[in-house]
């Protein structure tokens, strides 16, 4: 059974195969133009961000499975591979746990001043003190603080365990476009409470730029804003100036509208104060890479000893 892994670079951990009627191939990455020619034959397909378009898929005879290394599935033409009975199969929560701790230590290093603090004991100004300590920006406990979530998914409500051990308030704001829930609050009233604000909703057209200047201009001045979600979510210029003009008191982001983003990427500018950026790296804890792994792997086990069918030539 020809199986192939389309971009197998984003998932650091390999995937193994016990079965020698497996025949595997790892492609570090794939153009849109070798797709076609690299899924033909193949009975299973593993995609983390190639797309997969109808016109692939109808010209991958043998496909049974496309298996996404994701929790996403927008970069398959999902109704073209119902058409020809083909599976499509994502892997939601592997890395859940992962994203909420990833949320929780920028919390602390925003609310704490982490990277301040660090860079101030070698870059002199700690050795210049008078005292035994250097005293700079104003350090906020997360304990007692109120933190400000939208979207309640898995890992939603894994930030909010989290956050509640810690001793913070939770509030849960109204996801866009959808109803308010009753123990929800709308964005615009919740971005007025809470001392830092996450964000853990997929992009649609209701969510794009939800935080934009007018959403910054609502927060409190001593708030943060953490997005490990999707980068369209953000305005990545109106957050910048945000920054710059003291609005909001930091930032910690995680992805980006376009991945991997252009060297003059505006939130890429080094000189923004108080702005954290890291490379899509949330999820992947090395236990959430090791699970993410094994499910393809049973997936691919699963579809090869099972019954379902390919769609024809």
């Amino acid at each position: 059974m020809k199986v192939v892994f389309l971009d197998a670079a984003t998932l650091p951990r390999a995937l193994a195969f016990a079965s020698p009627a497996i025949a595997y191939t790892a492609y570090a990455s794939t153009a849109p133009e070798q797709v076609a020619g690299r899924i033909a034959g193949a009975a299973v397909v593993i995609t983390n961000k190639v797309r997969l378009t109808a016109t692939d898929i109808a010209g991958a005879a043998g496909l049974r499975l496309i298996a996404v290394a994701a929790a996403g599935t927008d970069n398959i033409d999902k109704e073209a591979a119902a058409g020809y009975g083909i599976r499509v199969q994502n892997v939601p929560d592997y890395g859940s746990d992962s994203v909420a701790e990833h949320v929780i230590a920028t919390l602390f290093a925003l609310r704490r001043q982490v990277l301040e603090y660090a860079a101030a004991a070698v870059d002199g100004r700690w050795s210049a003190s008078p005292h035994f300590c250097w005293s700079g920006p104003p350090i906020e406990d997360l304990g007692g603080s109120t933190l400000g979530i939208v979207g309640r998914g898995r890992i939603g409500e894994a930030v909010a365990r989290l956050a509640r051990g810690l001793g913070m308030e939770v509030l849960f704001a109204q996801a866009p476009g959808r109803d308010c829930r009753a123990d929800e609050l709308p964005l615009a009233e919740l971005l007025v409470r809470a001392d830092a604000l996450t964000l853990h909703v997929p992009l649609t057209a209701a969510s794009r730029n939800m935080i934009d200047q007018a959403a910054l201009q609502g927060m409190k001045r001593n708030a943060v804003l953490v997005n490990t979600g999707r980068g369209a979510l953000v305005d990545p210029g109106a957050l910048a100036q945000a920054l710059r003009d003291g609005i909001i008191a930091g930032a910690a982001i995680d992805v980006l509208e376009t991945e991997p983003p252009a060297p003059d990427h505006p939130l890429l500018d080094r000189t923004i104060p108080n702005l954290l950026v890291t490379p899509h790296v949330a999820w992947a804890s090395r236990k959430a890479q090791a699970k993410l792994a094994a499910t393809l792997e049973a997936l691919v086990d699963e579809t090869l000893t099972g019954d379902g069918g390919a769609h024809p030539a």
